[in-house]
């Protein structure tokens, strides 16, 4: 048996993804390196896509409701605030 789990966008992978993007931006731009800084930047732009995806296909009762939005709001990711409101308990 196998599962399609594995092939699954995942939020919390693309929450990893895009800080290490950031972070190899920054060391670009702090190093003045244009090869980490595009790298980073595609890093970021993937990671987008992949917690897009990730969101469309995502149970909205599985959330973690307001702890959710507050991290998302505390770290502005506009994704989490949006899934996290939908996931709260009425």
């Amino acid at each position: 048996m196998s599962s399609n789990d594995n092939n699954q966008p995942s939020l919390i992978g693309g929450h990893v993804e895009y800080v290490k993007g950031a972070t190899e931006a920054a060391i670009g731009n702090v190093t003045g390196s244009h090869a980490w800084k595009t790298s980073g930047e595609q890093a970021k732009a993937h990671a987008v896509d992949t917690m897009k995806s990730a969101g469309e296909q995502r149970d909205p009762s599985k959330g973690f409701g307001m702890a959710e939005q507050k991290l998302g709001q505390v770290t502005g990711c506009e994704g989490m605030v949006e899934e996290g409101a939908a996931s709260k308990k009425q």
